[in-house]
């Protein structure tokens, strides 16, 4: 199996997921996942759809994600594992969309209007 690509997105955040045969190793950014998401419900959302597929610990993922929070790129790289899990093997879409792993999150900051200290946020109003 030659090396499988896919792009993971959320709110600002950009992942790059190289999925490829090995021992089950994920490095983000070039240090280890557990050394780049130090907390454990992080490192739990980028293992879930290897754990709903049955394929824990059978490919080694490679990852170059940027923008965003902490939260945002981990759920961006879980949704570029998950579409390139679809690309090995067109059985596991049943799986992970049943789980809602194949949908990109659509969920945007809202923009700044002018005229309003914030996107709702309006000045006070003053009758007289």
């Amino acid at each position: 199996m030659e090396v499988i690509n896919s792009l993971g997105r959320r709110k600002t955040s950009v992942a790059r997921v190289y999925l490829s045969k090995g021992t089950g190793s994920v490095v983000v950014n070039k240090k280890d996942v557990k050394e780049f998401f130090p907390v454990d419900v992080l490192q739990a959302k980028i293992r879930r759809p290897f754990e709903l597929t049955e394929t824990l610990g059978q490919y080694d993922v490679k990852v170059n994600v940027f923008g965003g929070g902490i939260n945002g790129q981990a759920e961006a790289i879980r949704l570029g594992i998950a579409r390139a899990l679809v690309k090995v093997a067109e059985e596991n879409k049943t799986l992970l969309k049943a789980e809602g792993l194949m949908t990109r999150d659509p969920r945007m900051v809202e923009r700044k209007k002018p005229g309003q200290p914030k996107a709702r946020k309006k000045f006070q109003f003053s009758k007289r």
